[in-house]
C-alpha cells in the first residue's frame, strides 16, 4: 500500500478539469497560494479545506482520496434490494435484514438491523468478527457498547466506525426497537 499523495491527487483532479490554479481558487474559495502549497505537499489541508476542494471541484469525497487503478474496468455489478425484501437473519438480540444478497464476493456487507436487546446482559458474550464496521442510527436511541471504551448513547443520525475484532454490542434505549444501518467490510 503506497502512502496517499494528496497534493498530487488534487493537482491531477484540477488538471483533469483544465483548471488553472487561479480558476480552481475561485471555484474552491481557497487562496491560490494555499492550493499551490497543498499540491506541492508543503501543507496538509484542514477538514474545511478538503470540504472546499470537494465542493469546488464538483467531486465526491472518496474521489479526492482514491482513484481507480490504472486500466481498471467497471465491473457493472449492481444489486437492488427493495424495502422489506432483504434476507432475514434473526438472532436473540437483533433482527438483521441482509441487503445486496445477490452479489457474491462483496467487499462490504450492508444490513439493516432492528435492535431488540434492552440490556447488555442479554448478550452471552461480546460480538466480534473480522473487519471493520460502520454503524448509522436510522431510528430510535441505542447504547453502543465496545470492549475498550465506555458505552455511548447514540440517536437517529449518529454514526460510528470501529474495529469489529473489538467486542461490541448494541442495546435499544428507546421505548420502540431502534433501527440501524450496518456496513461491514
Amino acid at each position: 500500500m503506497q502512502p496517499l499523495q494528496l497534493g498530487e491527487r488534487v493537482r491531477s483532479l484540477r488538471l483533469s478539469q483544465n483548471l488553472t490554479l487561479e480558476e480552481a481558487s475561485k471555484r474552491t474559495g481557497l487562496a491560490r497560494s494555499t492550493l499551490s502549497k497543498i499540491e506541492n505537499e508543503q501543507i496538509s489541508p484542514t477538514f474545511t479545506a478538503v470540504s472546499k476542494l470537494v465542493h469546488g471541484l464538483g467531486i465526491d469525497l472518496p474521489q479526492l482520496f482514491s482513484q481507480p487503478s490504472p486500466g481498471a474496468q467497471p465491473s457493472g455489478r449492481r444489486d437492488v434490494t427493495r424495502r422489506g425484501e432483504g434476507k432475514p437473519h434473526p438472532t436473540a438480540t437483533y433482527e438483521h435484514e441482509l441487503l445486496a444478497t445477490n452479489l457474491t464476493r462483496k467487499k462490504m456487507v450492508p444490513f439493516v438491523t432492528r435492535v431488540r436487546a434492552r440490556r447488555f446482559e442479554e448478550f452471552a458474550e461480546w460480538v466480534r468478527h473480522d473487519g471493520e464496521e460502520f454503524l448509522y442510527v436510522l431510528s430510535g436511541t441505542i447504547w453502543l457498547y465496545t470492549e475498550f471504551y465506555e458505552p455511548i448513547e447514540m440517536q437517529a443520525g449518529d454514526s460510528a466506525y470501529y474495529d469489529c475484532t473489538m467486542g461490541h454490542a448494541l442495546v435499544s434505549a428507546s421505548p420502540e426497537d431502534a433501527t440501524v444501518l450496518w456496513v461491514t467490510a
